[in-house]
């Protein structure tokens, strides 16, 4: 059930017999391991607000376009004035996780899997889902010299990017839903389910290794680069064609200590997505750009232009998407039911939208009492 590139109530307790789902449960699926990097934001100006900085946390991905293009046109900063902005990239949800709980960040753009189980294993008490960010931008793609029609991925190899990590959860839902059998944990089964880091997975791709992937963007595109073919974007599968991708997340000790500067960095990302949204090319071009600072290489055209038309930006956090899809992970036997219940919220959002002229958004039963 998946937003646009504007926009359940028990949650997730892992699994005792499934350890490494506290490491695999990461945001989109963009490495396997941590990569905490510190970069250069414009400077702060004007009077401080009741901090001197905020710690933002974010992944050098496309689906955290909102983080990319606030921080690199300096959005955010205009909002906070004289507190400065400090950001830090990560390439797994559960590093994103733990800075959080150290305090080495205060807020966080984020995916669905690892903010529900950042809520969850501390009983509630580490983090709110304050905004959402992005939706969409999960493809999947396949050899079209092996597989030509959706029925043909029975007994074929496909990757995804962990065990239990957000697109893992979605293809083994897919798979229930065809009525074929795949035990999750070891991915044996009518499918073969490849858990492939993305970093490698187009180079699988190559060797023959794997048929196709369930991937987010922009490896999706990078495999279409390399011949393979999109069957089914998962955006298809949800009402409206919207399911969360990305969250913004932030420390409830902060959120109770600074409400002021969680305030401001949430009318910075109204204003970034209204600017996205707003100035497609400009923006696609400042995301970019940033990746480049970030990872030492821009994406080339045939790769950027596809992916960034299939992620669409938001302020809404699509609360009873989330629901749904931590359901689809207790239905695959990955995780058993949690309590979800104040996870979100969105009052601090929702001031910022109404003052904005914009609609307000809704937790699904979801909000902090």
């Amino acid at each position: 059930m998946p937003v646009s590139r504007t926009t359940a109530r028990r949650g997730l307790t892992l699994v005792a017999a499934l350890p490494l789902l506290a490491v695999a449960l990461t945001s989109c699926g963009y490495g396997s391991e941590a990569d905490k990097s510190d970069n250069a934001a414009p400077a702060a100006k004007g009077k401080a607000l009741s901090t001197d900085t905020v710690k933002i946390g974010y992944f050098p991905n496309l689906t955290h376009a909102t983080a990319l293009v606030g921080i690199q046109e300096g959005l955010f900063q205009k909002e906070l004035g004289g507190t400065k902005v400090a950001p830090s990239t990560f390439n797994a949800g559960p590093s994103e996780i733990e800075a959080l709980n150290a305090k080495s960040i205060d807020i966080g753009f984020i995916g669905p899997s690892p903010a529900i189980n950042g809520y969850t294993q501390t009983g509630g008490k580490s983090l709110r889902i304050i905004g959402g960010s992005a939706s969409g931008g999960v493809k999947l793609v396949v050899d079209p010299a092996k597989i030509k029609t959706l029925d043909d991925v029975k007994g074929k190899k496909i990757a995804t990017p962990q065990l239990g990590n957000t697109q893992d959860v979605a293809f083994l839902n897919w798979i229930s839903e065809k009525g074929w059998k795949v035990d999750a944990q070891s991915g044996k089964g009518d499918v073969s389910v490849v858990r492939t880091d993305n970093k490698i997975t187009p180079d699988a791709y190559k060797s023959g290794s794997i048929d196709g992937a369930w991937v987010p963007e922009p490896t999706a595109s990078k495999l279409v680069a390399e011949g393979a073919k999109v069957l089914l974007d998962e955006s298809d599968l949800w009402p409206d064609k919207k399911f969360v991708i990305t969250n913004i997340i932030v420390s409830q000790a902060f959120l109770s200590e600074h409400p002021d500067v969680v305030e401001a960095v949430l009318r910075g990302s109204v204003k970034t997505n209204e600017w996205i949204n707003a100035n497609e090319d400009k923006a696609k071009a400042s995301a970019n750009e940033a990746l480049k600072t970030l990872t030492g290489k821009p994406l080339p055209p045939e790769i950027l232009d596809p992916a960034w038309q299939s992620i669409q930006i938001t302020n809404d956090p699509l609360a009873a998407t989330l629901q749904a899809e931590a359901d689809h992970a207790v239905k695959a036997g990955l995780l058993k039911k949690p309590d979800l219940n104040g996870i979100y919220d969105l009052g601090p959002l929702n001031k910022v939208l109404k003052a904005a002229g914009q609609p307000e958004v809704a937790d699904a039963g979801l909000g902090a009492k």
